[in-house]
């Protein structure tokens, strides 16, 4: 699996660590960056792994970022993402397999590294079910998204 990620200075460690293990685990990782602890703003990293996401140059992304929030709100601006926060395996899992979450989104203040490790596992490791009540759950985001723009008015 092709994996983005990128970071904010707040989750450059954590995404380092996390782009390390990915790749270990056998899939290739496209790291957008940052590639230091000088301070940049997260929109721009969120919104570069969810583009990588929508356009096909990537299967999954993760975003680091201080909370993990701001990171998560820029990516879901991005159409064709649905970026989960997660800072548990059961959301990270669940988020994938009745929401079809394409990009994980995680907080390096919120958990440690061996946290978020066993996040991005279960993040990585989840597929879609395609039950029918979440292909009509999907649909229906979607259709907020044409309606609205991805994000809202």
């Amino acid at each position: 699996m092709r994996v983005a990620i990128a970071a904010d200075h707040a989750g450059y460690a954590l995404k380092e660590a996390l782009g390390a293990r990915i790749a270990a685990a056998g899939h290739s990782v496209l790291d957008l960056g940052t590639h230091s602890e000088e301070p940049v703003d997260y929109p721009d990293y969120a919104e570069a792994v969810g583009r990588a996401v929508a356009e096909g140059r990537a299967h999954r992304g993760i975003v680091v970022c201080g909370s993990g929030a701001g990171a998560s709100i820029a990516a879901n601006k991005v159409k064709g993402v649905r970026c989960a926060l997660a800072h548990d395996t059961y959301s990270a899992h669940q988020s994938v397999e009745h929401d079809d979450a394409n990009v994980l989104a995680v907080g390096s203040r919120v958990i440690g590294p061996a946290v978020a490790d066993e996040v991005v596992d279960a993040f990585l490791g989840a597929r879609f079910s395609g039950d029918d009540r979440h292909v009509r759950r999907v649909g229906k985001v979607a259709a907020l998204e044409d309606r609205f723009g991805a994000g809202g008015a």
